[in-house]
Order: structure tokens, then sequence, then C-alpha cells
């Protein structure tokens, strides 16, 4: 678990809440019904028109990068590059078809089947890094949801803020009705300030990152086989590799 995140999420909104209460307030006065639909029903309509359904889709499952951390170790990447590394010095590339079918990582495991059947050094670097220029721009893509959505759910709040006034205003003669309709308009605003600041824009900022780290990961990759089927050594091939451990940290 990253636990990171859902601390972070957590703090965040216990800090609002906890003060309100220490303020006085109570906490049935900012749970509005009214405010959360427009505010949260307003944000999803209009990412939803941003967007494609697909990517809507993507940005949701992709939630659990937030919460679950990266099951993938730079380290074990550079001891797997280098146990590869040696077993080719030894006996050639044939001798990587045996390891390749129980890889899990995909990209690696593409990166190696293309070196053993004899693909160029530098059409296999080509072929990977186009690879991950469609990756990287469809995982951007998707965090851009979350901070697209985090840029319209301020403004939708003023929208609802401005919704309770009216109904304030056009309620002036019955006082019963006054209270209600301030509420909604002063809660909405914090919903919808909360929502980007708490919520949307940290998620995105936290793809981001992933993303950059799995990047780094993803260059680390190729450069490793492409330094096995090269033939360098070993010992420059870990060094390189290394440098983006460094990097990575």
């Amino acid at each position: 678990m990253n636990y990171a995140g859902i601390i972070g999420i957590i703090l965040g909104t216990s800090a609002i809440i906890g003060g309100n209460y220490f303020e006085g307030g109570n906490l049935f006065s900012i749970l509005q019904p009214t405010a959360a639909f427009i505010v949260f029903g307003g944000t999803l309509g209009a990412t939803l028109v941003s967007f494609p359904l697909r990517d809507a889709r993507k940005a949701i499952s992709s939630l659990k990068k937030v919460f679950i951390e990266s099951s993938t170790n730079p380290d074990n990447i550079i001891n797997d590059l280098m146990r590869y590394s040696y077993l080719v010095r030894k006996n050639g590339l044939i001798a990587l078809e045996a390891e390749i079918a129980n890889i899990e990582d995909r990209f690696l495991k593409k990166a190696l089947t293309l070196a053993t059947d004899h693909m160029t050094s530098k059409t296999l670097r080509e072929t990977m890094e186009l690879e991950n220029i469609t990756y990287e721009s469809e995982k951007r893509r998707i965090a851009k949801v979350y901070d697209t959505a985090g840029g319209f759910a301020p403004t939708i709040g003023i929208l609802g803020a401005v919704l309770g006034l009216i109904q304030v205003m056009e309620n002036l003669s019955d006082p019963s009705k006054l209270g209600s309709g301030i509420a909604v308009a002063f809660v909405a605003t914090i919903y919808g300030v909360g929502l980007a600041n708490l919520i949307l824009l940290p998620i995105s900022r936290k793809l981001i990152n992933e993303l950059n780290s799995e990047m780094t990961i993803r260059e680390m990759i190729i450069e490793g086989v492409v330094g096995i089927q090269s033939g360098m050594h070993p010992y420059y091939l870990k060094e390189k590799l290394k440098a983006f451990v460094a990097k990575y940290d």
C-alpha cells in the first residue's frame, strides 16, 4: 500500500473538518447534499465533455497507482539485466530464449525478444523509444483528466454559490429559507475548492510522479538490453545502469 497517498487524503480532509469543529462549527453544517450534487455532478459532467469516455475509464482504473506502490524495483531490474549480460557473454544471445518466457515485465520481455530476433541495436532502440513516447503520451493524458477536473471544480463551486445566493434573493420575504440558501452557497465553494486541491490535483501530480519514475526504469531497460546485445562488458554496463538508479532515487 502507498501509505503516503492514503495518509495525505485523510490528513487533508481531517484538517478541514477539524478546523470547522474547533471554530465551533457542526459537521452537519458542511454536509449539504445539494451543494455536493452541484459540484461533483457539474465537475464530472464538464470533465466528460473534455475527454473521451475511454480516457475517463482509464483515469478511474489508474487510481490504484495512488494507493498501491509500484512492484517494480530498479535494483531488481539491474540484477536481472546483469544476469542476462553474463549469460549472453558466456553462451550468446540464444541463451536468453529460455529466460524470456519467465519474465513478467512486458517492456523488458519485448526488448529482449527483439534482441534475440537479431534486430540491430539502432533499430531496437528506436522501436522501444517509440513505444515509450506512445506510452508516456497516453499516461500523461490520463493524468490530465484529473488536472482538468481540478480546474473545473472551483468554478463549479462558485456556480453553486451563485445558485444558492439566487435562492436567498428570491426568498427574502421568507426568513425560514434564507439559512439553507446561504449554506448551499458557501458549502458549494468549500466543496469545489476542497475537491480540487485535496483530491483531484494531488492525484494528477501523483500520477505524473509515478510516470516519471516508470519512464526512468524503461530508459534503463533500453540501455541495458542494447548494452547486452552489443556485447558491452558487464562491469561497464552495471556502472551505466547504476546512474539510472541514482536518478530514480
